[in-house]
């Protein structure tokens, strides 16, 4: 079995309406597992884990990580 050693968090700020969050799963096989919608001005905090390994983010919104500030459009 793999050891898992994560456990960061991601901060995302939607600056539009209808951002759209999409956890995948870690492993072989990657899969949707999880989906977040926010509108204009939401803030969601997010943290990957033993399932989560990737998060798809569409539509334009900030992300915060430890390495920094990205904006998606």
């Amino acid at each position: 079995m793999e050891e898992y050693s994560g456990g960061d968090y991601i901060v995302i700020k939607a600056l539009e309406n209808g951002v759209d969050i999409i956890g995948l799963t870690r492993g072989r096989d990657t899969k949707f597992h999880h989906t977040e919608h926010l509108e204009k001005g939401q803030v969601y905090m997010a943290q990957f884990t033993e399932i989560t390994s990737a998060m798809k983010i569409c539509g334009k919104a900030e992300i915060y990580t430890k390495h920094g500030k990205v904006v998606s459009e």
